[in-house]
């Protein structure tokens, strides 16, 4: 197993924030108020047209909606104020979640210097 952040489809019908907030609720049992999209990436643009919206949620409540995966996902909190922590685990390497991470961190650093 890898430590990573939710994700999954999109469905049809739903937008990018609307599949996060799903996701969210099916694989940690929280659905948020508030939601930023970060970027657009593209998954492997030489091989296929796939790409992913990263999106932060804040203000968080218990929701649980019933999910898709063969087993119960562990949910992991860490605190964003140990960013390199995460970053040093050697279960946390999945390409997607380390981008995501990063993005966050710069995001945070500019909120930072704006206030």
């Amino acid at each position: 197993y890898q430590l990573g952040f939710p994700k999954g489809l999109i469905d049809p019908g739903e937008t990018p924030i609307e599949a996060a907030n799903r996701e969210l609720q099916e694989e940690v049992g929280v659905k948020a108020s508030e939601f930023s999209h970060l970027k657009q990436l593209a998954m492997a643009p030489t091989f296929f047209n796939a790409y992913m919206h990263v999106i932060t949620a804040k203000h968080l409540t218990e929701s649980h909606l019933e999910g898709d995966e063969p087993e119960p996902l562990e949910v992991i909190k860490w605190p964003l104020s140990d960013i390199d922590g995460l970053l040093a685990r050697t279960d946390f390497c999945e390409a997607r979640s380390v981008a995501s991470l990063l993005m966050l961190e710069r995001q945070m650093i500019k909120q930072r210097g704006q206030s």
